[in-house]
Formats: C-alpha cells, sequence, structure tokens
C-alpha cells in the first residue's frame, strides 16, 4: 500500500444482511470494505502548493525510473488540513421527516442518499428513546420505542467535509457541534472518556459475569472496546458475547470488568444476572475525572442455597467458552451445547468428544458447566436433543433430506432409537421445542425414552410458555407417561439470551452438585421450567416427579408451595390436576406463599403453574413445575381422546415412513417400522384392555373392531 495516497474508492460500509456472493460472507461481518486490493484502482495523492498565490499553468510529472505514470484526473480545492486525512468517527442525529419510516430498508436506502464529500456514512439506525427519568423503576430487557423520523448516522470526515442531504441543501461538518441543531442534524457527546466497569459480588467483593447495557444520552448504545458496535443477531453469521432484544436493546456479556468508552454526562446502565439476583438500572454521571466505576450486585432469592440448580437445554453454535460465559454471566449453571447438522453444514461437531464437562474443577465439582452434546434432526418426524451421553457421537445426526439434513439422505434412524442409545451412552433425552415437529413424540415416549419435554423461548422474552405445548404434555401424562418438564430457549443467534427459559431442577440435600447429579434429577423429573418465578412444591411433603399410592379408596393430599420473582411480576398460582385448574389464587408480585388439601379418588397427576407480566405485557404462563403422580389402587391413567391422538401419531410415523419418506436399505426400513409397531401395539393393547374402542385404520384393522 502507497504511505502518502489512498485508492480513489472511499471506504465504505457494508450492511451485513444483505444479499452476498459465495465467497463473501465472512467479509460481510466485517462491515468494511476499500477498494486497495483490487486488480485496478487509482491512487489519490494530496498535493499542497507551495506558493498559492501564484497562478498554476501546467503540471509536468517526471518517473524517477522507467516505469510509467497513467494520470486519470486532477482536481482543486482549498482546505487547511490534508483532505485525505479524516477525524474519528462521530454520531449525530439526523431528522429526515415522517416520510422515511425507519424500515430498514428505508434506513439503509436513506444511509446510501446521505453524501459525505470528504468523509464517509458508516451506518444509519433508527434513534430508539428509553425512559430518562424513570430508567431505575424500569423493568430489565424493556425494548425502547423506536422512532420514525430521526436516524442516529455515525460518519468520519474531513474537518471541512460538507453533508449532501436529499434535499440538495449542504451541511458542512465544521458547523456542527454539540450544542448546535439546525432543525436537520444534531451532533451526539462523543465517547471519549475511557472507563473502566467492574461489576463486583457484594458478598464475596469479586468480580462476577453479568449481562451489561449502557447508553447515552441520545439513546446511541454504547459497547465495550472489544465487543461489536452493531451486533449481529442473523442465524449462524455471529458467535459473540452479545444479545440483542428485538434489534433495539444491545447488551454484552463480561467477565465482571471491562474497558469501555463513555461520554460526559449521563450514561444508562443495565446489568442483570439471572432470576435469583434483582436487575439493576441505573443512571451514571461520568466526570473528566471518571477512571473506574464500581457497581455491586446482591443475590436476593435463595434458590441454589435451597438445592436448586439452573440449565439451559437446548443452545447452539456458541464455543464452550463464550458458553461458559454466558451461562454464568446469566445465572444459568448448566449449559447444554448441542452439535448438529444442517443440510450440508456441522456445526460444533469438533467440540464434542463424548466425555468433557467444562467448568470442572479437579474433583469433577463447580458451579457453572457446560457440556456438548448433540440435536439429531428430521423435518417430519422431529428432533431430539441428547445430552450428556458418554463415548461415540450418536450418527446419523439428520436424516431424510431437506431441510434438515442433506438432498438425498434417506430415512435411516427412528427418534425412538435414537433416544434408546442416547440413554445405553449414559445420556438424557429431551424432546425440544415441543411438540414441534411432533410426528414420531409419541413413538419415544411411548417406548419409555424420553426424560423430558422442553418448553422452549427462541428470542421472544415475553409470551412465555406456549399453552400448546402445555396441552400436547398433559396428553401424555393423562395416558400415564410421565416425562418431565424442562426449559431450554434453542438459541442459535444474539437474539436470544441463553437462560431466557430456563430448567429448575432439585438436587438431593445429600450430593455435591455435578452433571452426573444433574442429569439423575432431570430422570426422576425433580423440576420446573421459568421465565423468572421460582417455584417450592410439594404433594405430602414430595417434590415434583414423586409418586405417591394410595389404595383403592384414594385420600387426600396436602399441596405446599412457595413462588418468588425478582423478574418478572406474577399475578395468579393455580393448581392444575390432570390437565384441569382445580384452585386458582391471585398473588403478590414478589412473594407467595400457600397451601390446599384436595381429596383424590383415582390415579391423578398434579402440579402447578404460576402466571404473571409486566405492566406493558399480557400476561403469560411464566412457570410449570413437573407433576407429581399418584396411583389409586390399580386403576390406570388413560384418557380416551389423548389416547387416540396418540395412537393416530404413531400411525402417521408409519405412514410418512411407507410412502413419501426416502426409503433406506431394506433391512433398516424394518427394523424401524417395527420399532414403530412395537410402540403402536403398546398402546393400542393398553386401550383395549381399558374397553376403549374406535375407529381403526386400514393398516391397523382388526375383527375385534367395536367402534
Amino acid at each position: 500500500n502507497c504511505i502518502e495516497a489512498v485508492a480513489h474508492q472511499k471506504p465504505r460500509a457494508l450492511n451485513f444482511y444483505q444479499q452476498i456472493g459465495v465467497d463473501e460472507w465472512g467479509w460481510m461481518q466485517t462491515r468494511v470494505a476499500s477498494d486497495d486490493r483490487g486488480n485496478w484502482f487509482n491512487w489519490l495523492w494530496a498535493w499542497e502548493n507551495p506558493d498559492p498565490l501564484k497562478k498554476i499553468m501546467g503540471l509536468r510529472f517526471e518517473p524517477h525510473n522507467k516505469s510509467s505514470i497513467i494520470l486519470s484526473a486532477i482536481t482543486a480545492g482549498q482546505v487547511k488540513t490534508n483532505p485525505l486525512r479524516w477525524n474519528h468517527r462521530q454520531k449525530a442525529i439526523l431528522y429526515p421527516g415522517t416520510n422515511s419510516a425507519n424500515s430498514p430498508e428505508k434506513i439503509k436506502s436513506l444511509s446510501d442518499r446521505i453524501k459525505l464529500d470528504m468523509g464517509q456514512v458508516i451506518s444509519a439506525i433508527p434513534r430508539v428513546r428509553y425512559p430518562e427519568v424513570t430508567w431505575p423503576e424500569t423493568y430489565n430487557n424493556k425494548v425502547p420505542d423506536a422512532l420514525a423520523d430521526e436516524i442516529i448516522i455515525e460518519f468520519s470526515a474531513h474537518p471541512e467535509a460538507r453533508f449532501h442531504l436529499e434535499d440538495k441543501s449542504q451541511l458542512q461538518v465544521s458547523a456542527l457541534s454539540e450544542n448546535s441543531d439546525d432543525g436537520r442534524i444534531r451532533v451526539i457527546k462523543p465517547p471519549d472518556q475511557r472507563i473502566t466497569i467492574r461489576v463486583l459480588d457484594k458478598s464475596s467483593g469479586r468480580d462476577i459475569p453479568v449481562k451489561f447495557h449502557a447508553h447515552g444520552e441520545s439513546g446511541e448504545y454504547l459497547a465495550p472496546m472489544n465487543r461489536h458496535r452493531y451486533p449481529n443477531d442473523a442465524w449462524f453469521q455471529d458467535y459473540g458475547a452479545e444479545f440483542v432484544n428485538s434489534g433495539l436493546h444491545n447488551c454484552t456479556y463480561i467477565y465482571g470488568s471491562t474497558e469501555i468508552r463513555l461520554p460526559k454526562g449521563k450514561v444508562y446502565i443495565e446489568i442483570s444476572k439471572g432470576f435469583e439476583i434483582r436487575p439493576i438500572r441505573k443512571i451514571i454521571e461520568i466526570t473528566p475525572e471518571a477512571g473506574t466505576i464500581t457497581i455491586e450486585v446482591e443475590k436476593t432469592l435463595p434458590w441454589r442455597e435451597k438445592g436448586w440448580v439452573t440449565a439451559d437445554t437446548h443452545v447452539h453454535f456458541l464455543s464452550p467458552k463464550t458458553a461458559l460465559l454466558e451461562g454464568e454471566a446469566e445465572g444459568v449453571n448448566i449449559v447444554n451445547l448441542l452439535a448438529s447438522q444442517w443440510g450440508e453444514l456441522m456445526t460444533n461437531v469438533g467440540d464434542f468428544d463424548g466425555k468433557t464437562t467444562f467448568g470442572v474443577n479437579e474433583a469433577g465439582e463447580g458451579e457453572y458447566f457446560v457440556r456438548v452434546g448433540t440435536e439429531n434432526r428430521q423435518h417430519v418426524l422431529g428432533h431430539i436433543s441428547l445430552i450428556g451421553y458418554e463415548g461415540n457421537m450418536i450418527l446419523p445426526l439428520t436424516i431424510g433430506g431437506p431441510d434438515e439434513s442433506a438432498i438425498g439422505d434417506p430415512v435411516e434412524m427412528l427418534l425412538t432409537e435414537w433416544a434408546l442409545q442416547c440413554k445405553k451412552q449414559n445420556g438424557i433425552v429431551v424432546l425440544p421445542h415441543f411438540p414441534n415437529p411432533r410426528l414420531e413424540n409419541a413413538s419415544a415416549i411411548v417406548s419409555g425414552g424420553i426424560d423430558g419435554v422442553e418448553m422452549t423461548s427462541w428470542g421472544d422474552l415475553y409470551s412465555g410458555i406456549s399453552p400448546y405445548s402445555l396441552t400436547d404434555w398433559y396428553r401424555y401424562l393423562n395416558c400415564g407417561y410421565f416425562v418431565a418438564a424442562v426449559g431450554g430457549t434453542d438459541k442459535m443467534g444474539a437474539d436470544t439470551p441463553v437462560g431466557t427459559v430456563r430448567t429448575y431442577a432439585k438436587i438431593p440435600d445429600n450430593q455435591a452438585f455435578t452433571y452426573e447429579v444433574w442429569k439423575e434429577s432431570i430422570r426422576k423429573g425433580h423440576t420446573f421450567v421459568t421465565y423468572g418465578p421460582l417455584i417450592d412444591f410439594t404433594v405430602d411433603g414430595k417434590n415434583s416427579g414423586s409418586t405417591i399410592a394410595m389404595t383403592s379408596s384414594g385420600g387426600t393430599v396436602n399441596i405446599e408451595w412457595e413462588a418468588a420473582s425478582v423478574t418478572i411480576p406474577m399475578s395468579r398460582v393455580e393448581l392444575v390436576i390432570n390437565g384441569v385448574i382445580r384452585e386458582s389464587v391471585a398473588v403478590e408480585e414478589w412473594q407467595a406463599s400457600g397451601n390446599w388439601n384436595i381429596k383424590i379418588s383415582a390415579s391423578s397427576w398434579i402440579a402447578l403453574l404460576i402466571r404473571g407480566h409486566h405492566k406493558d405485557k399480557p400476561e403469560i404462563i411464566a412457570a410449570h413445575t413437573s407433576p407429581v403422580m399418584i396411583t389409586v389402587g390399580n386403576t390406570a391413567m388413560l384418557a380416551a381422546a389423548d389416547s387416540l391422538t396418540i395412537l393416530e401419531q404413531i400411525e402417521g410415523a408409519m405412514a410418512y415412513l411407507d410412502t413419501i419418506g426416502t426409503r433406506a436399505e431394506e433391512k433398516i426400513y424394518k427394523r424401524m417400522k417395527m420399532s414403530l409397531t412395537s410402540a403402536h401395539r403398546a398402546l393400542h393393547n393398553r386401550m383395549h384392555q381399558a374397553g376403549i374402542y374406535h375407529h381403526h385404520t386400514p393398516v391397523n384393522d382388526h375383527a375385534e373392531d367395536k367402534q
């Protein structure tokens, strides 16, 4: 590269969401392009006239060697400093008018039409408005309002550069100041104060990982020096330790101490760490003397001390080390990082070795762990999470062709078979984002291969546990098939924080917390799922996942519960028996407890559900326990309508295998067909023994069909 000249094409910002060529994906993530590496480009050299009072009559170029000179153009101007040297980046608020709505397309078009003659517009994003005076009282992760008629532009320019605006008017950069506002553009205070932020645990005085956000008085995001100024929340495009809520509220994860450049004046800070520490939103005044800012966080809910540990059962794409940071910063004790296949793409497969649990000490213990498992998938039959298993990777990772597998891949393995193999290798098995896709869930559960069904958030912090997920789960419980409730995010980008919805599992009092002990608690169903509220729930003193045996005359059970929250305000606590709400009570927002005595006359299951919401959001199902199962004499649980639906799902899997599923070799096909037939017969026989008669599909018809 030249020392005193620059390429004729100005460096420019790239939009990492736009369509790109085959080899350009990585370059798009840099958001920067310059044309000094092509086959042909011109060099711009700024020559300062040593005698500007004399009229220039001509220019003569004489090479020092035999090389040729090609002169493309000459231009002249009058500036005080080298026109090729720009100042550092600046931000300003542009007022383009209400006709320039803040859609990504219009903002991108707007940034293309704003020109700088000796500089470059780096970005144009909608300005957001956060609450100012009430900032400390608002809730964590609250999305700001986007302003349709105000755009934050970032630019770098020569001091004497001029903006050329849409209306053909011009505006000198030198005319901008912190106090100027001509109705078209206003400068934002520069982040020129280098600050160290330290977040300490109040009880120990140590730095602790947290989720961190900062913005200035104009709503501009202020990122630590080693984090993205513009986090990318697109699928499989970035794996940094960041979170972007609804495309507007940016956060990052820090180990407890970070370096950041902040503007002088008011800076708005947000810090959070899981569901047991009250989130902090505070306003800090940055002065010229500021150097280190220390913020203390304090644990307020003692659920970990009661033996509860947290987990996210479903995370993708992060490195194990980044997953460990995000888990600890979000207060998630266990992050299950799942390798998988997406068409011809393999992810996290090099992180799997079938033995390593990241975060353990020499004794095999610790407080925060990451373990790599696999999510094995088929786009019709379903997905299955194989967690914490040992030995070789369970293959194939995906089957049956697009859009999960590669074109032409046959259907050569069932979820039911993957599940049984995982159990042989000491793993636990979860049906992710239950029940979708749902077709082979039925066979896998009826065959006894499933430990838990997963309530999933994806990138939605506010919709809570899906009633659709609960309804399908209740169907299996009503037929006596116990599977625990677990929580996992299916995180695949910065739009989803680890642990948005999470599993709380109870560790036995006499055992140290290890990954193996956690797996056993999941198998036993000592769990609840939550978006924020925490629960202690017992039936006759027994935790979720327990079984209570009664004589044929039944009896009365005593149900005790305690609930608390520091994130989502609670509104109601409800008792669910066999899928029906039997008791419902309004509760205080942050702390509640109670008990009921309930008469049980037939085999049943009992669970607790909590509703809640922020004041500006609809009420959601915010938490749900796994059930306590009660057997009364020899009465079996087998709801007629639910059992028929489950049976029909197994028949659907058989029909798919027989018709459009890409056929594997005959031996494999027969093995899979036998597996589905076995599950079908097991349930079918139970239904007939219970006197539940029904229409049969032609392939399963027989003489005893009594409708």
